[in-house]
């Protein structure tokens, strides 16, 4: 049982500090600024039990900070100075919201006898984060610091998982309060009844073509065995929604693909066939619905069951037919040892969306030099079964989405929010999380130049992500869209770029370039030898934009439907 210690005079920075500790934060990341010094000060006094991550860019320490929750479950801790350090953190804050991750911003601000009058860097951060966080609030008061650091906690991670936002002034940081400190925190998360188990079970065994959609946060290793073993039980085909993919063992034969940029095709006619579509943890958003064209609103087609941490988002856009909050580890606990059906009963519905998947994981037919998918096929082998990806936003992500098998403890770490610049600062927090584990983060080109320099990160602290960097020399995923639109009228998406394997050398990594298909995997092998930061550049061919078609393919449909709009 918690016993607060008798209060004693502290700074609010310091009472702030042993707040987190009590809570069981261990690690922030932040870019130090001058509006917070006395939390930075009190954190000199306990770095025996806390780790401070001084990253190159708020942006950088912010999405470091939302990979931490997503790889722990916990409020990744970021801390950022007022104004411009605020604004540079917010799209880790969007990413946070979007993708469901708990997390924590606290931010320096100006001292309260100065606000309301457009001090050096104030913003009113309530207007600002309203809309993309679950919480935003300001501790005017040192006293009640424990106060809000224990509610902080308790909405990030309570329900739907999301950010939180707390501004800090910092004359209130200097304040010496007696307060009590609040004990450690607790979520909230809505359990499953056995009545509630019954009502999915009699409605699931009516399907004669189910699917299961797994998504969302709130996934630890042991949910994601027991929704494995349900299914395989029952043999319910399951998919992921997008960037899920390490939540059901791709090499179960229940896995039959996910729903995002690079899932097979015809997994989106599967989920318009279905009759019964139980829905766990997922949204329903765009990306897994296809712009919300695969599920009819508001009446679907299929027999909707949706399961979610949050009553709101239940029947946000579809009406289902049962919808209940459970939060997906419990619902996962619940049926884990159900077998409600003969696993054979749905058996040629499953054997042929598996199929489905495996041909579409084979690599095509490609007479390039570099080829992507027969590269990541051959180093599956040399990959641990513990191996992290962390995907940056593009369609060089789809190679890594595609053609890589997934499966915890095995984990799939990227933005469903489509933010550039995120996938080398997660793997630089994946990699200082996980020090024995291989890290590869799949980045573009012109997301490694918004980003990249949190490598040097990586090196200071002791972190040893590998970076695959996909080089062709273009925004790539705009100028697909481009070319589909406006063929052979590129603008804005061209790009020259620096000499990268000697900047990497330069910020102290192992790089290699790679122009050659067998070339990969040995170079991977040396990287992961390497026991430090690496980085591989692909050299990869612009004509190829994605894993499905090529630029050329895209101006002459474009031609064809332009000529017989006439």
């Amino acid at each position: 049982m918690f016993q607060s210690s008798n209060p004693h005079p502290r700074s609010g920075g310091q009472a702030l500090v042993d707040q987190l500790l009590i809570h069981g934060a261990d690690c922030a990341y932040c870019v130090p600024g001058e509006s917070y010094l006395e939390v930075l000060d009190a954190l000199h006094n306990v770095r025996d039990r806390f780790t401070l991550y001084n990253a190159r860019h708020e942006a950088g320490a912010a999405n470091m900070a939302e990979a931490y929750g997503k790889l722990t479950g916990k409020p990744g801790i970021c801390m950022v100075t007022r104004g411009p350090g605020a604004c540079h953190a917010s799209i880790g804050v969007h990413i946070a919201y979007q993708d469901s991750t708990p997390m924590i911003l606290l931010i320096g601000q100006v001292d309260r006898l100065s606000m309301d009058r457009e001090a050096f860097q104030e913003i009113d951060y309530g207007q600002m984060f309203g809309g993309i966080a679950k919480w935003v609030a300001q501790i005017n008061d040192a006293t009640r610091i424990p106060e809000y650091l224990a509610r902080a906690f308790r909405v990030a991670t309570s329900g739907r998982p999301g950010p939180v936002v707390l501004a800090l002034p910092e004359d209130m940081l200097t304040d010496i309060v007696e307060v009590m400190d609040a004990p450690p925190y607790t979520s909230t998360l809505p359990d499953a009844s056995s009545a509630a188990i019954e009502e999915i079970r009699s409605l699931l065994t009516t399907a004669q073509r189910p699917l299961m959609l797994v998504g969302g946060s709130g996934w630890s290793d042991e949910a994601c065995r027991n929704i494995t073993r349900f299914a395989e039980a029952n043999g319910v085909p399951v998919a992921c929604s997008f960037r899920r993919q390490d939540i059901v063992d791709n090499n179960s034969e229940v896995y039959i693909g996910d729903f995002g940029t690079a899932g097979p095709p015809q997994l989106v006619s599967r989920i318009k066939e279905a009759d019964v579509l139980l829905v766990v943890g997922a949204r329903l958003g765009e990306m897994t619905t296809k712009t919300y064209t695969t599920v009819g609103s508001p009446a679907p087609q299929q027999r909707l069951i949706h399961i979610h941490s949050d009553a709101d988002e239940i029947g946000r856009v579809y009406s289902p037919e049962l919808g209940l909050a459970i939060a997906p580890e419990n619902f996962a606990r619940a049926v884990a040892d159900c077998q409600w059906v003969d696993p054979q009963r749905w058996r040629e519905w499953l054997s042929s969306a598996r199929k489905d998947y495996l041909d579409d994981t084979k690599a095509p037919a490609y007479e390039g030099e570099l080829d992507m998918a027969q590269a990541l096929i051959d180093v599956q082998e040399v990959l641990p079964t513990d191996f992290i990806v962390t995907l940056d936003a593009g369609n060089h992500t789809g190679w890594g989405q595609r053609f890589l098998r997934y499966g915890r403890p095995g984990r799939q770490v990227g933005s469903t929010c489509g933010a550039m610049g995120y996938s080398v600062p997660a793997a630089v927090a994946a990699s200082l999380l996980f020090p024995e584990k291989v890290v590869l983060s799949f980045v573009g080109d012109g997301g490694f130049m918004m980003s990249g320099q949190e490598i040097a990160t990586a090196v200071q602290h002791g972190g040893k992500p590998i970076i695959l960097l996909f080089n062709n020399g273009s925004y790539g995923t705009i100028r697909m869209h481009q070319e589909r639109e406006h063929p052979e009228r590129v603008v804005g998406t061209d790009l020259v770029n620096p000499d990268f394997t000697g900047m990497a050398r330069s910020l102290g990594l192992h790089a290699e370039t790679v122009t050659q298909t067998e070339d990969f995997k040995p170079a991977l092998e040396r990287a992961i030898a390497a026991n430090r930061p690496a980085l591989i550049e692909l050299k990869t061919d612009p004509e190829l934009i994605s894993t499905r078609t090529t630029i050329n393919t895209l101006r002459n449909d474009a031609h064809r439907r332009n000529k017989t709009s006439y």
